[in-house]
């Protein structure tokens, strides 16, 4: 083996293992709407289809299809080579885990605060900006997004603590 193939094997994750890593997770979903879905009842009412039908017959054909997804990654031997290096995907973690958070903040702060705070850290974090112009542009945004949504199309938006305090 030479040295730069077996450098490249510890670089990242192979394109096999992200395919059967990537099955797994949808197939755990899949479950997790079977689940769902037969508590909310899989039958017939007097008035048609009961509410987990239609999720339940989804989900199990994307079972079905994780499990054939599942036979073909684990029968490639191919799918070897690198998918992304280690370092490429510390940059997509980077933009996910603020993501991620941003998504559990709106209910619990509201929409214009939690866009404020996401605006920020991506600027400071990743874009490397000066405070003052992070500052500036965290706080105009969600105020013209607000005037936008709020006062010329009538669309409200969720709102968190500040802009029950303020009387939004």
């Amino acid at each position: 083996m030479s040295e730069s193939s077996h450098s490249s094997r510890r670089a990242g994750p192979s394109h096999r293992s992200v395919e059967i890593g990537v099955t797994l997770s949808i197939a755990l979903l899949a479950l997790i709407g079977i689940a769902g879905s037969l508590q909310a009842g899989i039958g017939w009412a007097a008035e048609g289809p009961r509410a987990g039908f239609f999720p339940f017959y989804i989900s199990l054909i994307i079972l079905i299809s994780s499990g054939i997804n599942l036979v073909n990654a684990m029968r490639d031997f191919s799918g070897r080579e690198l998918f992304a290096e280690w370092s490429q995907l510390r940059q997509v973690v980077s933009v996910v885990i603020p993501a991620t958070i941003y998504v559990f903040a709106v209910p619990v702060l509201g929409m214009y605060v939690s866009s404020g705070l996401l605006i920020a850290a991506f600027m400071k974090w990743l874009g490397r900006y000066n405070w003052l112009v992070v500052l500036a542009v965290a706080i105009v945004v969600p105020v013209i997004i607000f005037i936008f949504f709020e006062r010329w199309f009538l669309v409200p938006l969720p709102k968190g603590p500040l802009e029950d305090w303020l009387g939004l």
